[in-house]
């Protein structure tokens, strides 16, 4: 079995997860739609070297690109020659946003770009696009590049959310470049590499925000009817004001989605460390892994980041970085709707919110859900327990997956859930849990900065898949029609 193509966990119960189907390429270049203002073309940098690391044989079928040999393959995702039929010029995205709360005009697409678009077997409209490919106009005074570490660390962070049922991209494929990067937050100099991630869409707040400030209304509509047509999702309540607005729709749609994926990163016990509004897709998928973090114990004051000095990001204020967030969109979106309906549907958020989490929690433990009291009262005993026993989530769901093994008050709650699981899958009787703590990743990649030594990583991903195939069926993501 080739260490590139890794091959896909097979689940032994009844709820197995539905893995991405094989597909044909179907290119659909919607953005050429709106580029004119959104984007600039670009080229992408001229490396002296192209070794092929990493390239999932999850995701290439899934886009029709499974036949493609390893050869063409870096043609394509390492010297970027155009995928047939599909965008003949790598776009790097106009847009700017709140960084830490401060806004920020001079951002953009600094080291990456949009390299193609397709349709996905589900027919979902899904973006190629880089990290590392070189510098843009954006790049202001950085070099365009990524090291070998940082797609390395994505690779991890993708899978073990996507194992984990967080709607997340996918690290699509990693070249390493043959670069000495010099860089003052890892050992320099280090390898480098550029990194294809496969996501629902590269529309961020920020993008809004830029042409609201720019005072572009006709473009900004436009460019919410490319949302509401790339991403649909369902209309708003039937007692929500301005229900038949555009930019009302989507900002309903996108709380929807927000507040599923705010829940999403709780139940995982995630911590992003960078929820700026340049970093908030329209389509709710999470991207952008920079210094990302699991909890290794239940802690809300857990920071990623060790330049969030304040903790504004800390894992506990995830949902509230996320909802203010939204807010800004909502800011965004006011010349072309009115206050009232727009702030009808950020107030939604919060409501949305719960259900979420008690939609996520009840999957991950794998019990059906009751009542919102009930679930309500499980939420609360399972944290209690987490913090009594300096317990991570990871640990914590593994140890009481199905409403086994609790004691105590989470015992006398759990006692009226069901299993999901009839024949529980063989990774439950493992003894512990796969995780993603920040030592394992430092061993991982020391295996290749000391050895070249890849395997230990490839054979993480193979078992962070069969942790996914334990999970069985994915929890959809809200917002999405």
């Amino acid at each position: 079995m080739s260490t590139l193509r890794m091959a896909l966990p097979m689940a032994t119960n009844g709820r197995m997860r539905k893995e991405p189907q094989p597909a044909d390429y179907r290119p659909d270049t919607k953005i050429t739609e709106i580029a004119q203002f959104i984007a600039d073309p670009v080229q992408a940098a001229n490396f002296p070297a192209h070794e092929l690391r990493f390239r999932n044989a999850r995701w290439d079928r899934a886009v029709g690109l499974a036949s493609l040999s390893d050869a063409d393959w870096v043609q394509h995702f390492g010297l970027f020659e155009p995928l047939p039929d599909n965008l003949p010029q790598p776009l790097a995205l106009r847009y700017h946003g709140h960084q830490f709360r401060s806004y920020n005009p001079d951002i953009g697409d600094g080291r990456g770009f949009l390299f193609a678009q397709m349709r996905d077997g589900e027919n979902r409209l899904l973006d190629c696009g880089t990290k590392g490919s070189g510098t843009t106009p954006y790049s202001r005074t950085a070099d365009g590049r990524l090291t070998l570490k940082g797609a390395v660390r994505e690779i991890l962070a993708t899978e073990m959310l996507e194992a984990q049922g967080v709607y997340t991209s996918k690290t699509f494929s990693v070249i390493e470049t043959g670069e000495q990067l010099v860089r003052g937050d890892e050992p320099s100099p280090t390898r480098s590499a550029v990194m294809v991630r496969l996501s629902h869409g590269h529309i961020r707040i920020g993008s809004f925000q830029r042409l609201m400030v720019l005072e572009q209304p006709a473009a900004l509509a436009q460019l919410v009817g490319y949302c509401l047509a790339a991403f649909p999702g369902p209309p708003p309540p039937a007692d929500a004001p301005g229900r038949d607005q555009p930019a009302v729709i989507l900002l309903h749609q996108v709380a929807e989605r927000l507040a599923d994926l705010a829940a999403s990163y709780m139940v995982a016990g995630f911590v992003h460390g960078v929820l700026n509004t340049d970093n908030m897709n329209i389509s709710g998928e999470s991207f952008d892994y920079g210094p990302w973090r699991w909890l290794p114990q239940w802690d809300p004051h857990f920071t990623a980041a060790y330049f969030d000095q304040t903790g504004l990001y800390a894992f506990g204020k995830q949902p509230e970085a996320i909802r203010w967030n939204l807010s800004q969109l909502a800011v965004a979106l006011r010349p072309l709707a009115e206050s009232e309906p727009l702030i009808a549907a950020l107030d939604r958020f919060g409501p949305l919110y719960e259900a979420a989490m008690m939609r996520r929690f009840c999957w991950r433990l794998g019990v059906q859900q009751r009542d919102q009291e009930s679930d309500a009262a499980l939420l609360g005993a399972a944290e209690m327990t987490m913090r009594e026993n300096k317990e991570g989530p990871d640990a914590f769901f593994y140890r009481h997956r199905g409403g086994r093994g609790a004691t105590g008050d989470l015992a006398q709650v759990l006692a009226d859930y069901e299993a999901i699981d009839a024949q529980p899958h063989e990774y439950w009787s493992d003894g512990a849990p796969e995780t993603m703590l920040i030592d394992e990743v430092e061993t991982l990649w020391d295996a290749i900065a000391e050895r070249d030594d890849w395997a230990p990583l490839y054979q993480k991903v193979e078992r962070l898949r069969r942790m996914g195939g334990a999970f069985g069926e994915l929890p959809a993501p809200q917002g999405h029609r």
